[in-house]
């Protein structure tokens, strides 16, 4: 199976690169293309893939990684194949068990998420959840780990959770040369959001606070306390904060904070300015305060994303 962003190819680059940086005599992945019958598939988008293997003829695996697909491919490899079946088989006898994307709904119809905490595309974590009651959909993660099963969000999350896996496998500097050759971010955590604040916000803001949820996003700096902001709109402290609360799905404050993460990291990726200067244009009181705060929003520092996002020639001028 197949999806129409060719979920399946994640793992593979993943896999090939770590192969790379691994010692000659000892690669560290063989990978095998399955699909319940063998033979050609076809996505979504009209890519031909051949010569998949059938699924009876794998041998046994370390790791196995279920791609996502349409709506119409996921229900038909569920009710008209035996993969459901050859999952649970499976399942047990192997260490790791993933999926990418909506991938997950095939890991749910094989009853093996039942009672864990699982992602998958934004866009289906209401139906996957109200499928399967008893998994534990985050609407938010870029993907999940309660081994031996790990899903992701989507394509590129998919990368995320592949790096995590390559990280696990081979070390940190074997995963460090895969995302410097893929021009990827070594780190991104598993809790990190889909979407930015502002386009969360921006989406559930009602008509009263989306002029204020605006206003936020294009200035974080200045007096942004709910005292503040309440006055702003004309409303009671109380007011204001239940409202925001009900309306974005967090108190101001971490929003404040998430905006201002998301305005640093804007300024990390274009401006050649030291840090504390970011820190001070971004709306924190201080560098300290950024350091601290991106750290735990963004799970690395300042400096590791600029040298990850950043133009060429930024470091040098990180000082003072």
């Amino acid at each position: 199976m197949a999806s129409r962003r060719s979920t399946w190819s994640a793992p593979w680059r993943y896999s090939a690169k770590a192969n790379t940086h691994c010692p000659a005599a000892a690669p560290a992945y063989r990978v095998l293309l399955a699909s319940p019958c063998g033979g050609d598939i076809v996505s979504n988008a009209g890519l031909r893939i051949a010569g998949t293997l059938p699924l009876a003829s794998l041998p046994s695996l370390d790791t196995l990684i279920v791609a996502g697909g349409s709506e119409e491919g996921l229900r038909h490899v569920a009710a008209e194949t035996d993969l459901l079946a050859w999952l649970q088989e499976r399942a047990p006898r192997t260490r790791r068990v993933a999926s990418v994307c909506t991938g997950a709904f095939v890991l749910a119809a094989a009853g093996l998420l039942r009672g864990r905490r699982a992602a998958t595309h934004w866009s289906a974590c209401d139906t996957l959840q109200q499928m399967w009651p008893d998994i534990r959909v985050d609407h938010g993660a870029i993907y999940t780990a309660e081994p031996p099963f790990y899903t992701s969000a989507g394509v590129t999350t998919g990368l995320d959770l592949c790096l995590s896996l390559v990280e696990a496998d081979c070390g940190s500097q074997v995963a460090l040369g895969v995302a410097r050759d893929l021009v990827l971010f070594m780190r991104r955590p598993g809790s990190q959001a889909q979407f930015s604040a502002a386009l969360q916000a921006q989406a559930a803001a009602g008509s009263r606070l989306s002029p204020l949820i605006s206003a936020i996003i294009e200035d974080p700096t200045g007096d942004l306390s709910v005292p503040a902001l309440a006055a702003r709109i004309n409303m009671s402290e109380r007011t204001f904060v239940r409202r925001f609360r009900e309306e974005i799905g967090e108190t101001p404050a971490q929003f404040v904070k998430q905006a201002r993460v998301d305005r640093a990291k804007t300024l990390l990726e274009t401006s050649r300015w030291p840090l504390a200067r970011i820190a001070e244009r971004s709306g924190f009181a201080s560098l300290d305060s950024l350091h601290r705060t991106f750290l735990r929003l963004v799970g690395v520092t300042p400096s590791a994303y600029r040298s990850y996002f950043g133009t060429p020639g930024q470091a040098s001028d990180e000082k003072g």
